[in-house]
């Protein structure tokens, strides 16, 4: 499966209109390139750093989900994008939905580990893992960004069958290590592709520290973006090369459940 990741920058000024032309000129780029999926960063759509997301949050399946819908099935290309999204109850979670290539939508995650004040002040966290779909015979699944930083997050997919991790992020500095070692861990750990795309640039307080990657299960990074600058990344998660390492790495079968109890 051919992926692209997104590096992009987006100030709150520029959600809404801005952010769908943003993701339509990335959908047609990544299409063209032969890509099968493309992964934006966390609330892509909103942009990450609102005064108050409650005032952009919106259902599921509401406008920017029937927007994104049409970008998917006009290029033909899946789409993993993140929004604030207010949920049946009334509370606003960090979400990021899959949208396959013909528009139709696949899967709907809510981020279960909210990172700092900002976001335990502001969102509800999620109760659902493992969020998964099937694409093209690949089996994928959805954390956000902090999620991953969590092994049992990424162990809790491993376990379910995901092949292709898909982690829309906000990563800041100084906290580059994530990107650069930890990622990598989680895929070698956990013998899965991680397609991990973040923000890049500054929005308020934070300052992104981009370094999107694809992180394969054999610990080699198939591609990155540098540490500044928007980019569009990709690269292809190879179902032969991922059962090879799965071979050669049996780490999931070779674990004792029974001496790691709750």
């Amino acid at each position: 499966m051919r992926i692209a990741l997104h590096q992009s920058q987006a100030q709150p000024s520029t959600a809404g209109s801005g952010g769908l032309a943003s993701l339509d000129g990335a959908a047609g780029q990544a299409a063209a390139r032969g890509a099968r999926l493309l992964v934006t960063p966390e609330l892509s759509l909103a942009g990450y750093a609102l005064d108050d997301p409650a005032r952009s949050a919106e259902p599921a399946a509401g406008d920017s989900a029937a927007a994104v819908s049409r970008i998917a099935a006009e290029h033909g290309v899946a789409i993993v994008y993140g929004y604030p999204e207010r949920g049946e109850d009334g509370a606003v979670h960090n979400s990021a939905q899959l949208v396959g290539p013909d528009g139709i939508a696949l899967a709907n995650y809510r981020k279960t580990h909210l990172y700092g004040p900002y976001e335990a002040k502001h969102y509800t966290p999620g109760e659902l893992l493992p969020v998964q779909a099937e694409l093209d015979g690949v089996r994928l699944g959805l954390l956000i960004c902090y999620d991953v930083e969590f092994p049992e997050a990424v162990r809790a997919h491993a376990l379910a069958g995901t092949d292709v991790l898909l982690v829309p992020t906000a990563l800041m500095r100084p906290y580059d290590t994530v990107a650069e070692t930890l990622v990598v861990a989680r895929a070698v750990e956990s013998q899965l592709y991680v397609a991990y795309a973040n923000r890049v640039g500054r929005e308020g307080e934070f300052d992104f520290a981009g370094l999107s990657c694809l992180a394969a299960p054999d610990g080699t990074v198939p591609v990155r973006a540098p540490g500044t600058g928007e980019a569009l990344l990709v690269a292809d998660a190879d179902p032969v090369a991922l059962r090879a390492s799965r071979d050669r790495n049996p780490y999931l079968a070779d674990r004792r459940p029974e001496l790691y109890p709750r």
